[in-house]
């Protein structure tokens, strides 16, 4: 039997986790709302590609995500150059790296609930605001978005969750530096690792009590969002 280890560095590494998916879950929803409402509304040509590339994180491998990331983010390419000239240090091996990275690799699970939610919107009460005279950014803001509030919450919280159980893509961009890169997942792996099974369960209960509380919240917003549409 295996003796339970809390390592003094344990919260260390779940604060860290917990911000990289509190500021991706912030950045997601900025970029997410526009991105969606345009994939929904938009006639362009070859629109189904562009929706692939933003489902594509779903499928791909994350180590592949991180490696080109990480290839991107390098201080000879321009991305990885513009941001050296101006902050004075390289993007990858960085918590803003892990946030490029994690925004990325959860994109599609925030940019896809927001879509089901704008969907689910009656067209009704989008065709009477518009002959009522809004515009309809003016629709979208005062009709579009309080309807929806429960799809984006929970895409929100789908992208949080996700972020948490990130694996791939923060150990090619973030490796494992304590207290910078160091998230919760990246520790459980080294402690296994290290046959150090006490500190390794302590990890896996505090995430595993995290993320069944995240599924409970999805859950119940689920429902709610259904007996919305359904009284529509």
């Amino acid at each position: 039997m295996t003796d339970w280890q809390f390592p003094a560095e344990l919260w260390d590494a779940i604060g860290l986790t917990l911000r990289l998916a509190a500021v991706t879950s912030i950045v997601l929803l900025v970029l997410g709302i526009p991105l969606a409402n345009w994939l929904n509304n938009s006639k362009m040509r070859g629109i189904i590609f562009i929706e692939t590339l933003v489902s594509l994180p779903i499928v791909l491998p994350p180590t592949v995500i991180g490696f080109y990331l990480l290839m991107l983010m390098a201080p000879q390419q321009p991305v990885g150059a513009a941001w050296m000239n101006v902050f004075g240090h390289p993007l990858p091996f960085s918590f803003a790296g892990l946030v490029a990275g994690s925004v990325l690799y959860s994109l599609p699970f925030a940019v896809q609930p927001f879509q089901a939610a704008f969907r689910g919107v009656g067209r009704e009460l989008v065709q009477s605001a518009l002959a009522l005279g809004l515009t309809r950014r003016q629709t979208f803001w005062a009709i579009v978005m309080p309807l929806s509030k429960h799809g984006l919450l929970t895409g929100v919280s789908l992208s949080f969750a996700h972020t948490m159980g990130e694996f791939g893509v923060v150990l090619m961009l973030g490796g494992n530096i304590p207290g910078q890169t160091r998230v919760a997942s990246i520790a459980l792996y080294d402690e296994a690792q290290k046959l150090n099974y006490g500190a390794a369960h302590a990890y896996a209960l505090v995430l595993l009590a995290i993320s069944f509380a995240i599924l409970i919240g999805i859950a119940f917003l689920q429902r709610r969002q259904n007996a919305i549409l359904l009284s529509n």
